[in-house]
């Protein structure tokens, strides 16, 4: 019978190119000429002598090998092969590996993620490993319930990140529709789990969204004493309402002010990933108020690419806090107004103070994606009369508050 020690010092002579030493019922180790020591045991199988490899010493200890062998008596006392028997257990547990949640939701992601924005898909992961992985990632998916699951979201949930646990849910649920169309699962218990989590409380972005107060808005912005790039930044937000960073990333490759357009490439949208591809540049009527401002700012910055360009280097476009610094300095809090608040200020007054005007063509100019069958339509060119409409009529709205006695 070996032992530890013998092992341990036992090595190869350097006339042999093996030497093994035999413990009892098959089992050996071999010494190699290079020194390495494996464990082996040596049995017959169907009228035919084999050996099935057990692992390296001191890796696999004494104790260890005999089990090993103790394991391939038992299998061939039922009837199997040892080394086929091993070769079922390695697959079954790939397989079973292949079924946790883990497994099937860095699937599912990368199924996915090449058709989501590179944002998204890098949150999306992020968020899973960090606050799923850890407690369900190695449960496999179909013996996952909607307890254990909202055991794990209860954590998210305990350190007040709500809308993070309410993302989790949905996140979850679509691991488990991928589950189900690959044969992994059968039910989805992140369905279970809706209107089961406490309500989160969307904050939305500042807006002003009174009238007087939107004509004091207009007025400050005419009397801002700053850089006159980014006077007419603040005041274009308002012109136009689209989004802040398409605003300060506006180039004038992109303006045509003979026809009175902004054309946003679709690259620049917030869009998925196909749509960025191959989706229709984003249309913006331009005002004659706006083509007045942007007429004003060509002789200072279109000698660039930018019509906002960074004041430490024209290769950048406007920094994404100067529009909110600006507005700070004009004394609006930013629990008052911000940057996207612009939106929101136009949506509600276009609906609220300007008639005749039809909602989705407000929801076309910012460039909400439509769901259904019409789908993105309402942003295709024979729209564009009642857009014109709409953005020279808010563009005179806001000209008649700026000039409105104050208050």
């Amino acid at each position: 019978m070996l032992t530890s020690v013998a092992c341990r010092n036992a090595s190869c002579p350097p006339d042999k190119p093996r030497l093994r030493l035999a413990d009892s019922g098959g089992l050996y180790l071999e010494i190699a000429a290079t020194g390495s020591k494996r464990w082996f045991v040596k049995y017959r199988f169907g009228g035919k002598e084999k050996r099935l490899a057990l692992g390296s010493f001191p890796d696999i200890s004494v104790k260890a090998a005999r089990e090993g062998r103790d394991k391939a008596r038992k299998s061939r006392e039922q009837g199997r092969d040892p080394v086929q028997a091993r070769r079922v257990d390695r697959a079954a547990a790939m397989a079973n590996n292949a079924q946790t949640f883990e497994a099937v939701a860095r699937e599912f992601h990368a199924s996915q993620a090449k058709g989501w924005s590179a944002t998204h898909a890098k949150q999306w992961l992020r968020t899973v490993e960090k606050d799923l992985f850890p407690w369900l990632g190695a449960i496999p998916l179909g013996e996952l319930t909607a307890p254990l699951l909202l055991q794990a979201i209860r954590k998210v949930e305990a350190r007040g990140a709500t809308q993070i646990a309410h993302d989790l849910r949905g996140y979850a649920g679509q691991v488990f529709k991928f589950g189900v169309a690959t044969g992994r699962c059968v039910g989805n218990p992140a369905a279970d789990l809706r209107g089961v989590l406490g309500a989160h409380n969307v904050k939305h972005m500042a807006a002003i969204l009174e009238p007087r107060q939107v004509g004091d808005l207009m007025r400050a912005f005419e009397g801002y004493s700053g850089q006159p790039a980014t006077r007419a930044a603040l005041m274009l937000s308002a012109l136009l309402f689209q989004r802040p960073g398409n605003i300060r990333a506006m180039t004038w490759a992109e303006i045509d002010l003979g026809a009175g357009m902004w054309t946003i490439p679709a690259v620049k949208m917030k869009r998925t990933v196909h749509g960025k591809t191959n989706g229709r540049p984003h249309l913006v009527p331009l005002s004659r108020q706006a083509v007045a401002l942007l007429r004003g700012l060509a002789p200072l910055t279109r000698h660039g690419q930018f019509v906002f360009p960074s004041l430490l280097t024209g290769e950048r476009c406007m920094s994404e806090n100067t529009v909110r610094t600006a507005l700070r300095r004009l004394g609006f809090a930013n629990e008052e107004m911000t940057p996207h608040g612009f939106r929101a200020m136009a949506r509600t007054l276009i609906i609220e103070r300007l008639p005749g005007i039809l909602p989705e063509v407000i929801e076309a100019q910012l460039a909400h994606g439509k769901s259904g069958p019409l789908g993105m339509a309402y942003d295709r060119a024979e729209f564009m009369e009642q857009r014109r409409a709409l953005m020279q009529a808010w563009a005179d709205y806001l000209d008649q508050l700026k000039s409105e006695p104050q208050a």
